[in-house]
């Protein structure tokens, strides 16, 4: 049965994958592109000579732009990029999922946009200005707005599914060898994997919440671990399917932490409760006629979230733009002479294996502390009172 499951959820990360890369051609009667041509889902695309002289001059002018180049890798995007190389551009595309109400529905792959150089059904992928890297709709009068609701297939969302898909993988293999091999000492992968586990349990989730309730809550730490662990190690991989940057989405780790947050309110028991609204031991005049105490009590109960929130988000996102900033000063010097560069790129590089290096010890180091807090909160929220 699981690896019926598996099979199921590979063959569709297959079957999106291959459906992308499948020739598509361009509408002939599309408004904005009167030529017509075939497109990639893996697209490519060369600009030849004919482009416009004063767009490749403005673009000449413009140069290499760091924050461009960094916010390019960190932000979500609507198609995975993976490399270009003189105005060839490599990337797979994602479909694009919107809903306008003068528009309804629209459903189709974000290389109809052509890297943003052309529209189609009458939204615009914007490449400058306030709205950069985003899809406008178009209205009659010729201005743009934001669309009513967004659900497109971003590169983060597929990055997820991987995940996910390798979490799968590894713990059902792990699961089955336990079952394939009762009562016998683990092995390579089932090694691993338990040495991890029971540190979780015996060193985070025991301490933390107790001996008599920290078993209901190790699925949810277990799962939040490795979740956190498995994507910030993807996100150290420069190449497909890794880089993109998951849990230094804020949208991401704002979800992990109300999973934390919802745990926390649901299984808070009276003591808990009382701790917040009726502080024991506290004079009464703290209590009234301001009750100061409880809402500095709900104003800690909230911060916790935002907390757990905005350190795991800073911390991966801080770690990506450092070692892209290492990558940028070889681009900013070679501007400056082709030799200053190539003197700048040893320096760059060694500089970013040690990042890289640091980074792989900060993705696992990041993953406990979420799991640490988030325990350290249950037990808070379940301990009795003494």
């Amino acid at each position: 049965m699981n690896r019926k499951i598996i099979s199921y959820i590979l063959g569709a990360l297959l079957f999106f994958i291959l459906f992308a890369a499948r020739p598509v051609q361009q509408d002939q009667h599309q408004d904005n592109t009167p030529d017509s041509h075939a497109t990639e889902a893996i697209s490519t695309e060369e600009h030849s000579g004919e482009t416009d002289p004063l767009s490749s001059q403005e673009h000449e002018e413009e140069g290499f732009s760091p924050s461009n180049f960094i916010f390019d890798h960190i932000l979500d995007a609507y198609e995975w990029h993976i490399l270009s190389h003189k105005g060839f551009h490599l990337s797979i595309p994602l479909p694009v999922i919107i809903y306008s109400e003068t528009k309804g529905m629209n459903v189709f792959m974000f290389n109809k946009f052509h890297h943003g150089h052309s529209d189609y059904a009458g939204f615009r992928y914007e490449t400058h200005g306030e709205n950069r890297g985003k899809i406008v709709e178009i209205m009659e009068d010729g201005s743009t707005v934001a669309p009513k609701l967004d659900l497109s297939f971003t590169k983060n969302v597929l990055s997820l599914l991987i995940g996910i898909t390798i979490l799968l993988l590894v713990f059902l293999s792990v699961a089955k060898a336990y079952t394939r091999r009762p009562n016998q000492a683990p092995t390579g992968l089932q090694n691993l994997m338990e040495v991890i586990i029971l540190f979780i349990r015996d060193d985070i989730a025991r301490p933390s919440i107790g001996e008599h309730k920290y078993m209901k809550f190790m699925p949810f730490l277990l799962t939040i671990f490795f979740f956190i662990w498995f994507n910030n190690m993807l996100g150290l991989i420069p190449i497909f399917p890794g880089g993109a940057n998951v849990t230094g989405n804020i949208t991401v780790t704002m979800v992990l932490a109300l999973f934390t947050f919802g745990i926390v309110t649901i299984n808070g028991n009276k003591n808990y409760w009382l701790h917040i609204f009726n502080m024991p031991g506290v004079p009464w005049w703290i209590k009234v006629p301001i009750p100061l105490m409880p809402v500095i009590e709900i104003i800690g109960m909230l911060t916790k979230p935002f907390v757990l929130m905005i350190r795991l988000f800073a911390n991966i996102t801080a770690g990506h733009i450092i070692v892209l900033g290492f990558f940028s000063l070889i681009f900013i010097f070679g501007e400056m002479s082709p030799g200053l560069g190539y003197g700048v790129s040893i320096l760059s590089i060694a500089f970013t294996i040690f990042m890289t290096m640091l980074e792989l010890l900060v993705a696992l180091i990041q993953a406990y502390v979420f799991t640490l807090l988030s325990a350290i909160y249950f037990g808070m929220a379940t301990e009795e009172h003494h």
